[in-house]
């Protein structure tokens, strides 16, 4: 576990697949280097007076370091309060962190929307954002618990269906028309 910080809280990662939680950080680590180097390069439209490309350019590579901060402090242990953001981060819900960076990566893509550095290094900070989006939404519920809440959750979920309840039966049936039973 090279990125676990000992002594950490990790309720909320106890029902995330192991799977999601390394594309998060891995997506997160080597999607912020590739945005703050198309950035840069996107910060060359200057040339052609392009001031809306720089402008997205800037924005791509202050998100691709603030990214690089929250997901791997180690590379930016120069800085002093690096990881005091970063154990902040780690301590607030998953959707806050989803949140933050699809919202850290959607103004470069309207500021220079004809740049394909704007695509590929906003666009893996966004891929980052729905990474962690999907881990807030959590792991789907059994069967049982589905056809309870489709049953109108009469039954708690995680609680056994009683034997009376048919799983046959469809959820809205027509009034008008008669069926014998």
């Amino acid at each position: 576990m090279l990125w676990a910080r000992p002594g950490a809280d990790n309720d909320q990662k106890d029902d995330v697949p192991w799977t999601l939680r390394y594309a998060g950080r891995g997506l997160g680590t080597i999607g912020s280097f590739i945005a703050i180097i198309l950035g840069l390069l996107n910060c060359a439209g200057i040339i052609v007076f392009q001031v809306n490309c720089l402008i997205a350019g800037v924005w791509q590579m202050l998100a691709g370091f603030i990214v690089i901060v929250c997901e791997a402090p180690c590379c930016c242990f120069f800085i002093d309060y690096v990881q005091a953001l970063s154990d902040k981060m780690e301590g607030r819900p998953y959707w806050n962190k989803a949140a933050l960076y699809i919202g850290l990566s959607l103004p470069p893509f309207f500021l220079c929307l004809v740049s394909v550095s704007t695509l590929l290094g906003s666009g893996m900070i966004f891929a980052t954002g729905i990474i962690y989006g999907m881990m807030a939404l959590g792991k789907k519920g059994s069967r049982d618990d589905m056809a309870a809440m489709a049953a109108g959750g009469t039954t708690p979920p995680g609680a056994p269906m009683p034997a009376s309840q048919d799983h046959n039966v469809t959820l809205m049936e027509d009034p008008d028309v008669w069926r014998p039973n």
